[in-house]
């Protein structure tokens, strides 16, 4: 009886099952839903809210974030950088970001897309990490003219590694996202 009462005390403290599955895990970042707050953090991270803000915690720290938020615990994976040889502007800052926190793990972006209106042909010098703040669907298009849509809805998180060139628009919706570049 003492065993299956001091395992349920300890599930009960860790929350329920779905926290404790990343919803995205790689070798440069983990990224949990901390809707139901968040603990201590063992790695520096970053805290985006589903109310479009973000805050840098430094390891050992904890969030004072309420209701929906994103924890992107940032690894210890250093990246060499990339040069841009395609001739196109970096994806940041592009015309409507606004700069939101930076310091040297990040640079965090607030972006909406305009229906209709494409962003320039940029380059991706760093991998990112998407929060998307709103439902809409976005058409990729490479310079040699590869559409790819995708559709993203409210609270979806999304990984994307550097070392891409194209343009984006807005064909339905709405859309709006924090976007974590990781340096």
């Amino acid at each position: 009886m003492i065993p299956i009462l001091l395992l349920c005390a300890i599930l009960s403290q860790a929350g329920p099952l779905t926290a404790l599955r990343p919803l995205i895990d790689n070798d440069c970042v983990t990224v949990w839903d901390a809707t139901n707050g968040t603990a201590v953090q063992p790695l520096d991270a970053v805290v985006v809210s589903l109310s479009g803000s973000a805050v840098f915690l430094p390891k050992g720290m904890t969030s004072k974030f309420t209701g929906g938020s994103f924890v992107i615990a940032l690894k210890d994976h250093p990246v060499a950088p990339i040069a841009n040889t395609t001739g196109y502007p970096l994806a940041f800052p592009r015309p409507g970001s606004r700069k939101i926190l930076e310091n040297e793990r990040v640079i965090v972006w607030d972006y909406t897309w305009t229906p209709g209106v494409a962003t320039p042909m940029h380059f991706h010098d760093k991998d990112t990490v998407v929060v998307y703040l709103d439902d809409g669907d976005l058409k990729s298009t490479t310079p040699d003219g590869q559409a790819t849509v995708n559709s993203y809805k409210f609270g979806m998180v999304r990984f994307n590694l550097r070392d891409r060139t194209h343009t984006e628009t807005l064909i339905r919706g709405k859309q709006h996202a924090i976007i974590t570049e990781l340096k």
